[in-house]
């Protein structure tokens, strides 16, 4: 039956080839051709080619996979280049980690060969853990466990009278992003880092560990980045600019988000070794994790640790692969789809799997134009190089090419690794009924109905069994069989330059929720097998997204203007004030019980006096922030888009030519609007003020950051000041709105 089907498929592609020579074909035709196009099979090939070495930044099979990229897009019709540029990028020279106290114990290494697992064996040009941006340095000190190592941690160690200044902190993965953990340590006086893969999160307590399950084993490690993106990402020595052979470049001490202590990530068998050992307090109940041993918080001198790293600190060549196929209609406008190819070891999964997807996409959009098909809109794929150190490539070619796709950038489409289950989307939300029609066009290779019915009953069954946390909006869209919202963008892949610094509509789409990708991310054994095995077997899911995000490719260029729906844009922000309107009330009353449980020394009489606690420290009171101006915004926004969409709806198909340049011209750049060059307070490379990477949370967005993050942290001074910013972002939207509803009009 699948051969069948496959010929059934290759003969409609042969009979609408014939057909687009002669006359236009339809949406739904270009994209019936386009699937014959997508092969699984064809994925499963590169992806085993391109896994079969280390795959670093600067390794031989990094660029021998750049190249390899760049002649399949020529092989298929593309117009493609490779840009170089020249980042810094540390790699390990030697790493220790040992106890030193009350025993020596040599811990750390590489990981070792995992039988089945062929290419585990071929570590000779692998590096061994680490984590990029960390400050090398040789330290040894007394251990503290920070649990997750984030700021309320800090809080209870306090409360218990235990200081990290001078010593070396553990603390493990999870609940925020990584290179938080080893930034607030360094705050907060440590001399070192470590950071471990706790088994309750990542390992046993997630599933059978590799290679009997694909859950994280107990000699896994999680490599990574460390550098502070959350003040900017890319290169850390040409901060705004691209990073060409001559660009100016700051010292590396000069640097901010290199960090100035050593940190080094460990598996959790090792950890176990040093955990099991800590004297000091036994953890509170959220800290303890899920090794078999009571957890304690250390810092008593019983247990010693010497950690050292010491790195090659030079600047690294990375390969961009740009291609493009040229529009016929607006050349001047591009829709710009990316993948990133590096990865810490063989990166199967991460990234190679979205990756070979795209190429699935690319291959297929060749086939069109060999048939005669031209977009309207000249479309650009991008695979990025360097994306693991903290996505150097991308940022690199965005601030190399700025303005040039400020005036020109439609729409940047992302995808990063890719597994087998549910939809996944985020993004800019006047693009979200464009994802929902695509879903619905899109045939799920597991149960044969669609990828947004799935998802639709994904969606209700979660709620049901209350499992994560499902939002209302979403249920009530999911049980309607309405368009299900999609997520907010925050860090953590390629989009981030586009959105948060060149203020593009951005969106990252890929499938998972049933692989089992995360319990080797960033290790050795995210390899060909774990993944053929675990994550996607035959990669029908591989297929299935380049369906997916080659739909959004082929629907944002021929379309006579990009299919936006602004009331979807203006109802979530509305919701996005909501929430933050909900956040200042519940901190007044949050900050009313504290102070009577201060007043009535409720904290010191619940102490037990054999574990002592001290109270929590007083806080500021949190004011009434000044929203007005931002509730009228967002009101003028929900009128505005209400009225456009009403207006493109009745008369949007029958514009005369030159309206239709004129509208398209207006709205091209309109989610460029929503920046604020003067940046987020802090850190003003991040311009949008919508949406952003939270300060604590790293991946995970914030959204109407510059108030949200004020009130979280109690600057209420910035609180008020991005209010009134917000606002004049969010009225200048809206504006441009009723303009091109005038356009529309004839008026």
């Amino acid at each position: 039956m699948a051969k069948l089907g496959f010929l059934m498929a290759g003969a409609c592609a042969l009979v609408l080839a014939q057909a687009s020579l002669a006359a236009p074909a339809d949406q739904k035709a270009n994209e019936a051709a386009f699937d014959a196009g997508v092969s699984s099979q064809d994925q499963m090939d590169w992806l085993k080619t391109m896994s079969s070495a280390p795959n670093h930044v600067g390794s031989p099979h990094d660029k021998a996979n750049a190249e390899f990229i760049l002649a399949k897009f020529k092989e298929w019709g593309w117009d493609a280049k490779i840009e170089t540029f020249q980042v810094l990028y540390p790699t390990p020279i030697s790493t220790t980690v040992e106890m030193v106290a009350p025993e020596k114990i040599v811990l750390g290494g590489q990981e070792p060969a995992v039988p089945g697992d062929d290419t585990s064996t071929n570590l000779a040009g692998a590096l061994p853990p680490y984590v990029a941006f960390q400050g090398d340095g040789d330290v040894t000190g007394d251990l503290v466990y920070v649990n997750y190592g984030l700021p309320d941690d800090y809080k209870a160690l306090e409360r218990r009278g235990i200081d990290v200044k001078g010593k070396i902190v553990i603390a493990r993965y999870g609940a925020g992003w990584r290179g938080l953990k080893p930034k607030l340590a360094q705050e907060h006086g440590a001399i070192g880092c470590i950071i471990y893969s706790d088994p309750q999160q990542d390992g046993y307590g997630d599933g059978d560990v590799y290679p009997k399950g694909g859950a994280r084993p107990d000699f896994g490690v999680q490599r990574g980045s460390v550098a502070d993106m959350t003040v900017y990402p890319g290169d850390p020595l040409t901060p705004g600019v691209g990073a060409t052979a001559d660009a100016k470049r700051l010292d590396r001490k000069d640097a901010v988000t290199i960090l100035k202590i050593p940190v080094l990530p460990m598996s959790y068998g090792d950890a176990s070794k040093l955990l099991s050992r800590l004297g000091g307090p036994l953890v509170a109940g959220g800290a303890q994790g899920g090794l078999p041993i009571a957890y304690h918080t250390g810092g008593d001198g019983k247990v010693q640790v010497h950690l050292a790293v010491k790195s090659e600190w030079s600047l690294k060549t990375v390969y961009d692969v740009i291609a493009t196929l040229k529009g016929s209609q607006y050349p001047d406008q591009w829709v710009v789809r990316g993948n990133h190819h590096d990865g810490w070891v063989f990166g199967a999964s991460d990234p190679l799997s979205g990756n070979v997807a795209m190429l699935s996409e690319a291959k297929a959009l060749g086939g069109l134009w060999k048939q005669g098909w031209r977009p309207k809109r000249t479309i650009v794929y991008a695979s990025w190089d360097a994306e693991e150190p903290m996505l150097l490539g991308s940022t690199e070619w965005a601030e190399t090419h700025a303005a040039e796709l400020k005036a020109k950038a439609v729409i940047y489409i992302n995808t990063d690794g890719n597994g087998r289950g549910f939809l996944g989307a985020e993004g800019s939300h006047d693009f979200q009924h464009l994802v929902n029609s695509v879903a619905a066009d899109v045939t799920d290779p597991q149960t044969g109905v669609s990828v947004a019915e799935r998802s639709r009953a994904g969606v209700r069954v979660r709620a049901y069994d209350k499992i994560g946390q499902v939002s209302e909006a979403a249920l009530a869209a999911a049980e309607k069989g309405g368009d299900l919202p999609i997520g907010a963008l925050g860090s953590g892949s390629d989009y981030s330059a586009y959105l948060q610094h060149l203020g593009l509509p951005a969106l990252n789409i890929g499938f998972g929720g049933e692989d089992e990708s995360g319990g080797v991310y960033h290790s050795v054994y995210d390899s060909y097998h774990h993944f053929t095995t675990f994550d996607d077997p035959g990669l029908k899911y591989g297929a299935a997204l380049s369906k997916t995000v080659g739909r959004l490719v082929l629907r944002v260029a021929d379309s006579d203007t990009p299919p936006q729906r602004f009331g979807d844009f203006a109802d979530t922000v509305s919701t996005y004030l909501t929430e933050v309107k909900k956040l200042a009330e519940d901190r007044r009353t949050e900050d009313r019980k504290r102070e009577k449980l201060l007043t009535d020394k409720a904290f010191l009489l619940a102490s037990d006096p054999t574990k002592p606690v001290a109270p929590v420290g007083a806080e500021a009171k949190t004011p009434h922030v000044e929203l007005a101006a931002l509730e009228d915004a967002v009101d003028h926004l929900k009128a505005a888009a209400a009225a456009y969409d009403s207006a493109y709806a009745d008369k949007g198909g029958k514009l005369d030519q030159a309206r239709r340049v004129k509208l398209n011209a207006q709205l091209r750049d309109i989610d460029q609007l929503l920046l604020d060059e003067r940046g987020l307070p802090g850190r003003p490379w991040y311009k949008h003020m919508i949406y952003a990477p939270g300060r604590f949370t790293g991946y995970g967005a914030k959204t109407l950051p510059g108030v949200r993050e004020a009130i979280e942290e109690r600057r209420f001074d910035d609180a008020n000041v991005y209010a009134g910013r917000t606002a004049k972002v969010l009225d200048a939207y809206a504006a441009r709105l009723e303009a091109a509803k005038a356009t529309i009009e004839g008026k």
